[in-house]
């Protein structure tokens, strides 16, 4: 056997490893083929794939450029590597490298499909409609465009191309987990609750949840089942905001004749165990009582058949715990002002962080107010640690907000919470406290479209953006409603 048919067995062998999950011994193989020919291109760009599988992107990257050193002109290495440079979250390198995959090669859709994602991430939305257009020209079962595209004519409120798109990817994949649950965030967000919760469960078939259930071994409890002398385990999934928001449907299970256990991260267990009733808490990660069903906090809507009209609506049901408020109110001191507290920015790994939060020097007119402003922001962004300092008489609480139950005694102390949409103004919809929301032009789901209310907290006002990326109108009318009698 000549050297070439043994790199070529060995290729082959590697591959197959990989194929099965055996990344460890395809590694091996690989570095074997290297230590044959130190110019095997195709042994880095497998090398490059096999790390990129198990997160190890700067390795992955790092073979990618020494097949790329040997054979600069091999467009697939050149996609791969703009898709870990993506993940490095290196984008503008990124677009590059795809840029030089599709000179070299332009007829391969899924070149155009990964620049378009890229170009999506960077909010550059024309140009990445024009790539994932391509690339359904050139591959026109392509699903995966259609479903980028579907999301980025929601962004625009173009609903019947969004919709379309995620129809033509659902007739392409009746199965495909993402096209259906895109398509539950739109009917969901235009109201349609009927529909739009039976396809959000679809989220358990994506597949950074597919294996969320594992661990759960007992029947998934959807309101099909009677509950009657039995345990429910409701859990936490998404984010903090999230629990809150829907722990409210415990209250209702209650009802049904049966024991409850609420499992929730350490940071919210004080602040539920306020809610009223009679509950088994336990902090996820810890051993579980035994129980007959579970079902997911988000669920809880389509198991009580939720509509807008019916949504469970009455606050407060989570409260200030006593001994907060007192610590508060003797930090604070006696109220000789109006005061407002502020949430400019949520979480900065949310998948749509980009729109919904502000810098706090967007709020320097509001700010030079006559009032009293509170930070209720727990982690403070570097960007806005200088405004901060240049802002002596907006009071910073961060080190002293050690968990939800601090938050709340603090929301309790305000008049107004001024708020993104974050887990905060959540906290303060369920505590009944009065709340105006700052939304972007495309809101989340749960906020709905074109009102000023919302069914899920009464005291909330939301202020929307009228164009996109636009908070100047926002904030001038929360401006002319502070300044009304």
């Amino acid at each position: 056997m000549t050297e070439l048919d043994l790199i070529a067995d060995l290729l082959k062998k590697g591959t197959a490893l990989n194929e099965q999950g055996s990344f460890d011994e395809a590694l091996v193989v690989y570095h074997q083929i290297i230590k044959l020919n130190p110019d095997c291109a195709e042994a880095y760009y497998y090398l490059g794939i096999n790390l990129y599988q198990t997160k190890r992107f700067e390795e992955s990257l790092y073979n990618f450029d020494q097949a790329i050193a040997i054979n600069p002109n091999h467009a697939r290495t050149l996609c791969n590597r703009g898709i870990v440079l993506k993940d490095l979250k290196r984008f503008d390198e990124a677009i590059d490298t795809f840029n030089k995959a599709i000179a070299i090669e332009s007829t391969t859709a899924v070149f155009y499909y990964n620049r378009g994602f890229v170009l999506q991430k960077l909010n550059q939305l024309d140009k990445a409609v024009d790539d994932y257009e391509q690339a359904i020209k050139i591959k026109p079962d392509f699903v995966d465009p259609y479903i980028n595209l579907g999301n980025i004519f929601r962004g625009y409120k173009q609903f019947n191309k969004a919709f379309a798109n995620y129809e033509q990817a659902i007739t392409l994949n009746p199965n495909h987990a993402d096209a259906h649950f895109n398509k539950s965030v739109l009917l969901l967000l235009i109201g349609n609750y009927d529909e739009g919760l039976v396809l959000y469960e679809w989220r358990w078939k994506q597949k950074h949840n597919i294996n969320y259930f594992r661990s759960y071994k007992k029947p998934l409890w959807l309101g099909s089942q009677s509950l009657t002398n039995k345990t429910l385990l409701i859990h936490m999934e998404q984010g903090l905001g999230d629990c809150i928001q829907f722990i409210r449907y415990a209250l209702l299970v209650q009802k049904l004749g049966v024991k409850v256990i609420l499992q929730v991260p350490t940071i919210l267990i004080s602040i539920i165990a306020t809610l009223k009733g009679h509950f088994i808490l336990v902090e996820t990660g810890k051993l579980l009582p035994n129980f007959d069903y579970h079902c997911p906090v988000a669920s809880l809507p389509l198991a009580f058949k939720t509509t807008v009209k019916s949504i469970p609506g009455e606050l407060p049901y989570l409260y200030a715990i006593e001994n907060y408020k007192k610590k508060w109110d003797k930090k604070l001191g006696k109220k000789t002002i109006t005061r407002i507290g502020l949430v400019w920015a949520g979480n900065p790994d949310h998948v749509n962080d980009l729109n919904r939060s502000l810098l706090l020097k967007q709020f320097s007119s509001l700010l030079s107010l006559p009032f009293e402003f509170h930070s209720l922001q727990k982690d403070i962004r570097e960007v806005d640690t200088q405004t901060l300092i240049d802002l002596p008489h907006v009071y910073q609480h961060q080190d002293e907000l050690h968990d939800f139950s601090d938050t709340a005694a603090l929301i309790d102390a305000m008049d107004i919470i001024i708020s993104v949409d974050t887990s905060v103004a959540h906290l303060a919809g369920a505590m009944g406290k009065r709340l105006w929301l700052l939304l972007p032009y495309l809101p989340d789901f749960r906020w709905m479209l074109d009102r000023e209310d919302t069914p899920w907290y009464s005291s909330a006002k939301l202020y929307r953006q009228e164009n996109i990326n636009n908070w100047d109108d926002v904030l001038e009318n929360l401006k002319v409603s502070l300044l009304k009698p």
